[in-house]
């Protein structure tokens, strides 16, 4: 095993196709379904939506899809990123375990998300798109999306989560001075959003609400397109660019990963990183691996939700898909983690939960940010909220290990900084931040309305 701190990949190494996991998939992904006729979705369904070759990368079974010289030349800026040993936090910790963690909080945007806010930004530019819609729940996404906008001379509009408009300006600020609009959702700039506000003038707002707007906006002005931050297969596509840059650096490092720890909130974070290595779980070359997806205990929607066709939106316009669910209604409590508060999950991860080659596990806010403290006080970098949750889950499978003495190797998918968002961190020091039960009656309620699939 390697004593280094950093493993880092020189720039011509930087990976140039995406690995696409439904090559590899023992059974294929139940089928999406048109929100208005049910029945399974065309490429000319998704047509008012996205531009044709995300269209075709939604639905592809090709395992390798180059990346364009002018999305790599983008991220450049950035990529490679570095694999880190964390020393320091295992010595925190008295633990045999050997923790690494991905770091994504260099690109400009500090996430992951640019992996696949580029990519959409270059598909529309290159299909004559003037201007994109979206959603965004922390602000990662559409700060993210913002960036890639700018780089592409593409307008762009933000419907961000309202309660995480309200926690973080920053973010907002962000997505304005690359040149993004950002409205708090519910907003009175859609039907969708007046008719909320009308029924709750303080609503919190929710990602799926959120989606729903951006969607109405969409297909209600030309030269529009939506894109999506999380969920769809392309977009899972585009981050795994991070899973072969992590293979190719933990073979540097003369290891590879028992447990594989990331939050999940949409899914494409955590899919990024370990899709390339749940390939060898499927193919039995590492059937021991385990992959643990973190969700808030607030919003669990793979720990507590039936797996069932569902609406990614509260409104119903955006496709029917097959995932774990807390229903499309279903407005979740105000965590931090913004970003974790969707009603549903990316389907390629709930149909890998479902053959069993992953797991789902559940934390507390409050809990989480006590491990990203000590997670900053070890390593020095302060997570977003939203990375704080897996961090919690690897401190506690690297304590097993210092009880039963096993070296076990724990890979943490490490998804952003946290520097905008002091107000959380201040909130946990200073004794404020609650922990927010799970909202049964109202997610009973919500599901109550799941659409009848035959």
């Amino acid at each position: 095993m390697d004593k280094r701190t950093k493993f880092t990949l020189d720039e011509k190494e930087m990976p140039t196709h995406w690995y696409n996991i439904q090559a590899d998939l023992p059974k294929p992904l139940p089928p999406g379904l048109h929100p208005g006729t049910g029945k399974p979705l065309t490429p000319d369904d998704l047509a008012p939506l996205f531009p044709m070759e995300l269209i075709k990368q939604e639905v592809s079974t090709e395992r390798w899809i180059e990346i364009p010289d002018e999305v790599r030349d983008i991220y450049r800026l950035w990529r490679p990123t570095t694999l880190f040993r964390a020393h320091r936090l295992e010595k925190a910790l008295d633990t045999p375990a050997k923790i690494f963690y991905k770091y994504e909080g260099t690109s400009p945007p500090g996430s992951h998300k640019p992996n696949t806010a580029v990519a959409q930004a270059y598909y529309n530019k290159q299909e004559g798109t003037k201007r994109i819609t979206t959603e965004t729940g922390a602000g990662q996404w559409g700060s993210a999306l913002s960036f890639g906008c700018a780089c592409f001379g593409i307008e762009l509009k933000v419907y961000m989560v309202a309660i995480s408009y309200h926690q973080k300006p920053y973010r907002r600020i962000m997505m304005e001075t690359w040149g993004a609009k950002c409205v708090p959702s519910p907003s009175p700039d859609t039907k969708t959003g007046r008719d909320m506000l009308a029924k709750d003038p303080e609503c919190p707002g929710s990602l799926g609400l959120a989606i729903s707007e951006a969607v109405e906006d969409c297909v209600t002005h030309e030269n529009t397109k939506y894109s999506l931050g999380s969920v769809l297969n392309h977009v899972l596509l585009h981050q795994t660019i991070n899973g072969i840059e992590t293979k190719k650096l933990m073979e540097q490092a003369d290891a590879y990963p028992d447990i594989i720890v990331g939050c999940i909130g949409g899914g494409s974070n955590f899919a990024g990183l370990f899709l390339p290595f749940v390939k060898d779980k499927i193919d039995g070359t590492k059937p021991d691996l385990r992959i643990i997806n973190v969700e808030p205990a607030s919003c669990p929607t793979v720990t507590k939700g039936p797996y069932a066709y569902d609406f990614g939106d509260s409104a119903k316009l955006a496709p029917i898909v097959k995932m774990y669910t807390l229903g499309h209604g279903f407005i979740p409590p105000p965590v931090h983690a913004g970003g974790l508060r969707y009603h549903g999950m990316a389907p390629i991860i709930c149909h890998l939960h479902q053959l069993g080659f992953v797991e789902a596990r559940a934390e507390h806010q409050i809990a989480t940010f006590k491990a990203g403290v000590t997670f900053a006080r070890a390593e020095g970098i302060i997570s977003a909220p939203e990375t704080n949750h897996c961090i919690k889950v690897a401190i506690d499978e690297a304590l097993k290990c210092r009880e039963s003495g096993e070296a076990k190797t724990i890979l943490i998918a490490h998804s952003g900084h946290g520097h905008v968002d002091m107000a959380a961190y201040d909130a946990y020091l200073s004794g404020k931040l609650i922990d927010y039960e799970y909202p049964k009656e109202m997610v009973e309620a919500a599901l109550s309305e799941l659409p009848k699939v035959g």
